[in-house]
């Protein structure tokens, strides 16, 4: 390895390598399962002459600086703004789904157009505006519109900060956009900032005396729908020192089970995290009686993410959850060991009235 290749501590799902005159970034899981990974080479405008790249060889090539582009989820835009390159975002689909103050300026001031939804984007607008780069979202490479953006020239990079199976890992990928926009130091140091921050919450939480058990998910036509044991949400609540009642199982995606198995084991937990998309008591107990049968409901003691949202109704935590792990285990910390942390507010979750 190189000693000017990116230093990368969690992530693992993409690697870059310094030439000295160019970069190139490969993203070893766009998606899960992938089986193939992809290589860009990232490089400034000035330099392109001076070598001779065979197109054939990376899957693009990805000129800077970058002035314009589009990215397709939301979970791309705070490494944008904790970059201060917010301002070269000219298209997203789905703007409606954005929390972040200074981006819904921005479309407020007609400087970010609609392209419609990420599987049908308006492949039109997205042209007339001619980015420099699309970051892509891919759940596992058939998404044709990609190929007809590639076609006319224009870059796509996959992101695939959301395959990584821990926060650090997650948050790690702000050192992809440090890369894309040059700006490595600093994308490093954000990154130092919050991995501090999370592992001494972290290790704060590690000396409770009481470990409270803890429920996740709710029904949905009688199926019971909560993260497994190998899953970030669940790799949270263990930082946070609670017991998560399914910690020990293991699998991709969320476990399905029946009431009756959840019932037995998680009646008396102490908390409810996460209770699907329920915004109040009242709902959740609509949406199944049984969801009222749990201590947790007769205690008031769910917490959730659903009502914390931008102006047009996007959900923060999806949006910043993944970037600011540290912000996400600090709320789940005051929740469970409430003598912790006294001067923390909750930021992403609150209590279901």
């Amino acid at each position: 390895m190189n000693t000017k290749d990116l230093k990368l501590e969690y992530a693992k799902g993409f690697s870059v390598s310094d030439l000295g005159v160019y970069k190139v970034i490969t993203i070893h899981s766009p998606w899960p399962e992938s089986k193939t990974s992809h290589s860009y080479v990232v490089i400034h405008k000035d330099s392109l002459p001076k070598i001779t790249l065979n197109p054939n060889d990376y899957s693009g090539i990805i000129e800077l600086p970058i002035k314009k582009i589009v990215v397709t989820s939301t979970t791309h835009l705070p490494a944008l703004e904790l970059l201060s390159v917010n301002n070269t975002l000219v298209g997203f689909p789905g703007l409606d789904y954005i929390s972040s103050k200074k981006i819904r300026k921005q479309i407020n001031a007609n400087n970010i157009k609609e392209l419609g939804k990420n599987e049908v984007i308006n492949t039109e607008i997205l042209l007339s505006l001619n980015p420099d780069v699309v970051v892509g979202f891919g759940i596992d490479g058939g998404n044709r519109i990609y190929e007809t953006i590639k076609k006319s020239g224009i870059p796509v990079i996959f992101n695939g900060d959301w395959v990584e199976n821990s926060p650090l890992a997650k948050a790690e990928w702000i050192k992809f956009f440090g890369v894309l926009y040059d700006k490595n130091a600093q994308a490093d140091s954000i990154f130092n900032m919050i991995k501090t921050n999370y592992l001494e919450v972290k290790q704060l939480a590690n000396h409770v005396k009481s470990i409270p058990r803890v429920l996740s998910g709710a029904m949905h036509n009688d199926i019971w729908y909560l993260p497994n044991g190998t899953s970030t949400e669940a790799q949270l609540l263990k930082d946070a020192n609670v017991n998560y009642l399914w910690n020990n199982t293991k699998g991709v995606g969320s476990l399905k089970l029946s009431f009756e198995s959840v019932f037995i084991k998680a009646k008396n937990a102490e908390i409810w995290l996460s209770p699907s998309n329920y915004n109040s008591l009242e709902n959740l107990k609509k949406g199944n009686e049984h969801h009222a049968l749990f201590d947790a409901f007769r205690n008031k003691n769910i917490y959730s993410f659903t009502n914390t949202t931008g102006d047009t109704g996007g959900i923060l935590y999806f949006e910043l959850g993944m970037t600011r792990p540290d912000i996400v285990l600090k709320d789940l910390i005051k929740i469970s060991h409430p003598e912790l942390l006294k001067n923390h507010e909750l930021y992403f979750f609150k209590r279901l009235e």
